[in-house]
């Protein structure tokens, strides 16, 4: 998958892909030959996940960018660094996964903390696919958006607060108005739905025994998920054999929530 037309190495980009699911993600798409440029805000952790991607996948060419992509100038330069790499094949849009608890009981802290985790996890991929999509390549371009099976099943608690959810909830359908804009220029739009994946900082230290037990409980394969199973089903997106797959949302949760 890594090399294009004329033997040209694909360039792919992941925004938090300094952890957990991104970094699954930054690590299979460098093993499919794709030069990879690792977003996220902090700069330790994502050139930490650029070694551990060298040396993973010897001759693997991963690129730590930082920026807040919350902040449209940050995007902007980011936009910049990525473009020096060259048209952009393949974009995941991964950042979030924030979960901003309200300081206290009144609707000002209400509502600091849901435009906290809208911009978190809404406004980053905005902002980031609308700097680079002059810079996705046409024909062929994949874009990738990870979202979570709390928007489909509504959000409840801590881990999946309405906030996190409504904002994944938006994500699909500016995914699908992404994809009849983009779909004539040969670009396919695709959102991805994780379920329980145990590997993360959101469902990490800190949840007891019996949470993780109900999670599992939930699926019908009987397992947590983990990172590498969610960057298997973006390798496929983002491959040429997924040409024909665009506007649809793909639950990749075990069974936890079943397709509709």
């Amino acid at each position: 998958m890594g090399r294009g037309g004329a033997g040209v190495q694909r360039v792919a980009v992941v925004s938090g892909g300094g952890t957990g699911i991104g970094k699954a993600v930054a690590r299979a798409l460098a093993a499919e030959g794709c030069r990879v440029a690792v977003v996220g805000r902090r700069v330790d952790v994502l050139e930490r996940a650029c070694e551990e991607i060298a040396e993973a996948v010897p001759g693997a060419e991963a690129v730590p960018i930082a920026a807040d992509l919350t902040v449209p100038a940050r995007v902007a330069a980011a936009a910049e660094a990525i473009g020096e790499l060259g048209p952009v094949d393949v974009l995941v849009n991964n950042a979030g996964a924030i979960i901003t608890p309200p300081a206290d009981d009144g609707l000002d802290a209400l509502a600091a903390a849901w435009r906290h985790d809208l911009d978190t996890n809404l406004l980053s991929a905005v902002l980031l696919t609308t700097a680079l999509t002059d810079r996705l390549r046409r024909p062929g371009g994949r874009l990738i958006v990870i979202s979570s099976a709390a928007a489909q099943r509504g959000g409840a608690g801590p881990h999946s607060a309405g906030s996190y959810a409504a904002a994944k909830a938006a994500l699909h359908g500016w995914a699908f108005g992404l994809a009849r804009q983009l779909g004539p220029d040969g670009i396919t739009v695709n959102v991805l739905a994780p379920g329980y994946v145990a590997e993360t900082e959101i469902f990490g230290a800190g949840w007891s025994e019996d949470f993780h037990a109900r999670k599992i409980a939930d699926t019908l394969v009987g397992r947590a998920g983990t990172p590498e199973d969610v960057a298997s089903a973006v390798v496929y997106l983002a491959s040429p054999a997924a040409g024909y797959v665009t506007g649809q949302v793909i639950g990749v949760n075990g069974g936890a929530v079943l397709g509709r």
